[in-house]
């Protein structure tokens, strides 16, 4: 049995209208309960946010979006239908990969399709691995899912189940890095299917082998873009929770919360509105909520270790490039060099792999007519580094946009009509702990059952949702976690 709040919880309070408060949201609403969101901005999405300018309109977190089922099973609580809500565009590809010795690798979903890619580029036996690779990751995800993932988890016990020992078998947990490699030998596949444990805050050589779920979520079971942008994704579930009865207050920046007798009894505003409820759930990053709402800072929240940050330049642009998709990711040379510098020496890297992003290549209503709009992201250290990013901010910028230009983006500056740039810092003013939009790491001792819970100890009817807590980073960790949080409160 899944362990619950005490006390009453008629009424319930989301702090909060990112993804997992919106799922959260309307999994409780299906089950009844009256529920009020207060979100400090005047729409929703959180980190799923959302900037217009001159015509352009630009997603500012996510801009990978899988596993639409869970899109649905939220939508399911409340008895409503994903295709009535959101048109989803499959990507195909899903991502190009481009190489520093000019290689491109067209990532599908498809696994027969992927093994004629891979062997063109590459060769035959670099796709009979590939063949191998999924049925190992097919595997994780089907062991993982129920039992580690979709399940809040109270104490390693609760891990004690046949799935654990088929895991182990499997070698789950054991490093990801070389267990790519007993598959796909080639360095370019190894890249392609391990740099998604970026997601995890954590290298390819130090993340386990379990995090190569990620990589059948995106590059096996399919990526998607929603028409009008990942932003359609909050509203949409915005839509269908004011559909069924949920209240959202936006302009509500919650300053406080009134507690009485080991209960929080009210959300107060920073205009003073009071607004009372039975139970609390809280969307913003564990830390922040912790401190700032609770008044606490628990030693297990000082203790973590958060993943590394990122810079993305968004930038509406005259000028378009044939040879991208959708997604196109461009690796270094280095590799096991880049994760040292981020991670261990917190440095910048010295031979960038970054994510470029075209969203008008699916959906041209984001820009203006004949224009195009790019999300260009390079990971960079967090914010406990020595990095001064009020004097390097527009260094690094103009690194970037150099950057770029070697890459195949050849007049990528001059083209530039609007551009936003977002630092460490300013996700910091977002309320991202250590300026990291991917929270605390997955490292070992911040996975699964280690991981903070998402009960408030010491609080009778508080529970916490988000990347911070269980089950972690992401657009489909976090749709879960507002389940699971609202599972805390109705049960299951």
């Amino acid at each position: 049995m899944v362990k619950k709040i005490s006390g009453p919880s008629d009424h319930v309070i989301v702090v909060g209208a990112g993804l997992a408060g919106l799922s959260c949201a309307l999994h409780l609403a299906g089950a009844g309960r009256k529920v009020t969101i207060l979100e400090r901005e005047n729409f929703p999405g959180g980190r799923n946010g959302i900037l217009e300018k001159s015509g352009y309109s630009f997603d500012t977190g996510p801009t990978v979006l899988t596993m639409p089922s869970l899109i649905q099973e939220a939508l399911d609580a409340v008895g409503e239908n994903l295709k009535d809500w959101l048109d989803l565009i499959p990507l195909d590809p899903l991502y190009r990969a481009n190489f520093h010795d000019g290689s491109v690798l067209n990532v599908y979903p498809e696994t027969e399709k992927m093994e004629v890619e891979i062997e063109k580029v590459i060769g035959a036996d670099e796709a009979a691995g590939y063949r191998k690779y999924v049925d190992f990751v097919t595997k994780l995800y089907k062991y993982e899912m129920n039992d580690f993932i979709d399940r809040n988890i109270d104490s390693p016990l609760n891990l004690l189940t046949p799935n654990l020992a088929k895991l182990i078998a499997i070698g789950g947990f054991r490093k990801l890095d070389p267990k790519v490699s007993q598959f796909l030998k080639d360095p370019r596949t190894q890249k392609v299917y391990s740099f998604q444990a970026m997601y995890a805050g954590v290298s390819p050589q130090q993340a386990l082998a379990i995090y190569a779920v990620i990589a059948y979520m995106d590059s096996v079971n399919g990526v998607f873009f929603p028409k009008g942008g990942m932003h359609a994704l909050p509203r949409a579930l915005a839509g269908a929770a004011l559909k069924h009865g949920v209240e959202i207050k936006y302009g509500f920046e919650v300053k406080e919360l009134e507690k009485k007798k080991g209960r929080i009894t009210a959300a107060i505003s920073a205009k003073g509105e009071r607004v009372t409820a039975d139970a609390f759930v809280l969307n913003p990053d564990l830390p922040i909520a912790w401190r700032e709402l609770l008044d606490k800072n628990p030693l297990g929240v000082r203790r973590l270790k958060y993943s590394p940050s990122c810079v993305v330049l968004l930038a509406g642009s005259s000028n378009k490039y044939a040879q991208a998709a959708h997604h196109n990711i461009h690796f270094g040379q280095s590799w096991n060099g880049v994760f040292d510098e981020l991670i261990k020496k917190k440095t910048f890297m010295s031979d960038p792999s970054l994510l470029v992003t075209v969203p008008t290549y699916d959906d041209p209503t984001l820009a203006p007519t004949g224009k195009s709009s790019y999300y260009v992201l390079f990971p960079t250290p967090n914010l406990h580094s020595s990095i001064d990013w009020h004097r390097e901010r527009s260094r690094y910028r103009d690194q970037m946009l150099k950057v770029l230009e070697a890459r195949g983006y050849s007049g990528f500056t001059d083209a530039i009509e609007v551009e936003h740039l977002t630092t460490p810092l300013e996700w910091r003013a977002q309320g991202m702990e250590a300026g990291a939009p991917f929270a605390s790491a997955h490292t070992f001792f911040q996975t699964g059952p280690f991981r903070p819970r998402n009960l408030a100890r010491g609080i009778e009817n508080v529970v916490f949702t988000g990347s911070g807590t269980q089950p972690g980073v992401g657009v489909p960790m976090v749709l879960i976690s507002g389940k699971l949080a609202a599972e805390r409160i109705i049960g299951r």
